[in-house]
């Protein structure tokens, strides 16, 4: 069985599903600490002028996890996430099948940082067509920090191969117990590939909506043509 480990964010990249999409097993990291001013609360959509970030406002306290961080309602950022969808996305082909799922998302108030972003993940996850079985690791007994962490998380869930984002090589080569644990490590290798986007010239590393507005129930062959392994 392959897992991967991903904590949640908010709209995620190509590259998060793509990690999904090869994973029999994908477990949302919401027990470690809450970065601030990252990926867990912010990503990015294109418009007229080029990227723009959407941020979902939250009360910051420290230490917190990130299954604890509640979202900052007294600012209307919901309304404006779901202008910003509208207007910048109104004219791609596939905007109209999926806009009433965002309309109703969108108008629901959550208290929550991870009652917005993991169910929008895995709505998105749905239109995708991607099937793997989901879980929080807040939901499993486990214990440790970085790579205990991750072999614990492995073990409680069966999982022999780990899948893990290239980004994470760097901590994990400072004390790499997988084949210790008789656990296979296989780095991802993705090449964000390049699809019809509105607004002139092509910018990678956009939240998966705008693939998914441009390129409707094609959107996964996208992101598998990006996949180097």
């Amino acid at each position: 069985m392959k897992a991967t480990i991903m904590q949640p964010t908010y709209l995620p990249w190509l590259g998060y599903f793509d990690l999904m999409d090869q994973s029999d097993i994908f477990i949302f990291l919401d027990n470690v600490q809450f970065e601030k001013q990252s990926w867990q609360q912010r990503n990015r959509i294109k418009s007229p002028k080029g990227e723009l970030l959407l941020t979902i406002p939250v009360i910051r306290k420290y230490p917190q996890e990130i299954r604890e961080v509640q979202i900052n309602n007294n600012l209307p950022w919901q309304s404006e996430h779901l202008k910003a969808i509208q207007y910048n996305y109104s004219k791609a082909k596939y905007f109209n099948e999926y806009l009433s799922f965002f309309e109703i998302f969108y108008s629901e108030k959550k208290e929550k940082l991870i009652d917005f972003t993991i169910p929008i993940i895995l709505k998105i996850k749905d239109f995708l067509g991607i099937n793997c079985k989901i879980i929080k690791s807040s939901e499993l007994d486990v214990k440790g920090k970085r790579v205990e962490l991750l072999i614990d998380i492995c073990k409680k869930v069966g999982a022999n191969e780990y899948l893990s984002p290239l980004g994470s090589k760097e901590y994990i080569d400072e004390n790499n117990l997988f084949e210790k644990e008789n656990i296979k490590l296989e780095y991802q290798q993705f090449e964000h590939p390049e699809y019809l986007q509105l607004w002139g010239k092509f910018v990678p590393y956009l939240s998966t909506i705008d693939l998914l507005f441009n390129c409707g129930a094609d959107s996964i062959k996208y992101i598998r043509q990006g996949r180097k392994i």
